[in-house]
């Protein structure tokens, strides 16, 4: 999804974020508030993965409505 999406939707979306990423803590949601980069810096951060792994979840990431 691309920025503007992931803003726009936040509030539909946020159950969707913490079922495809699980070990983002409820502070962490509340943090990220539909910024992509942020989301992307906490994935990273809980995941222990790449930044290039992390855009490329977020990128390739459809949440269901």
């Amino acid at each position: 999804m691309n920025s503007d999406e992931i803003k726009g939707k936040w509030s539909q979306i946020v159950g969707h974020t913490r079922k495809s990423w699980g070990k983002l803590t409820d502070d962490d949601v509340a943090e990220i508030k539909g910024d992509r980069d942020v989301l992307i810096g906490k994935i990273q951060e809980r995941y222990g993965i790449a930044r290039d792994e992390a855009e490329s979840q977020v990128e390739n990431w459809q949440p269901k409505d």
